[in-house]
């Protein structure tokens, strides 16, 4: 799978809606058949950094979603309500899913 982790810098006036300024983008992106994952979490030390974790099942699904119009829709509409270029690590791992961690087992039952 491609897992893709992006830093976002949002401006301090649209840090509390971008979870709103996104949603369009996030529901598309999260209907494509190859997406995997799409999660967004909001930095608890930096309330105007949010990170994206992302995975898609291999490079066409990859391709497909950049190719995509809500992907071409967001490289217009959301760098106006960010500080900087987001930071990205992308990268191709040899499985389809979360991993445990296993310095945490948790005993269920």
């Amino acid at each position: 799978m491609i897992f893709i982790t992006v830093k976002f810098r949002v401006l301090p006036e649209h840090a509390d809606r971008w979870p709103e300024v996104v949603e369009e983008f996030t529901r598309a992106t999260r209907a494509e058949p190859g997406c995997l994952w799409f999660d967004w979490s909001r930095s608890i030390e930096d309330p105007t950094e949010y990170v994206l974790l992302e995975a898609f099942q291999d490079d066409e699904a990859g391709a497909a979603h950049v190719g995509s119009a809500h992907f071409q829709a967001a490289r217009r509409d959301l760098p106006p309500h960010l500080v900087a270029t987001p930071r990205i690590v992308n990268t191709t791992i040899p499985q389809d899913d979360w991993s445990l961690l296993g310095e945490m087992t948790v005993q269920e039952g």
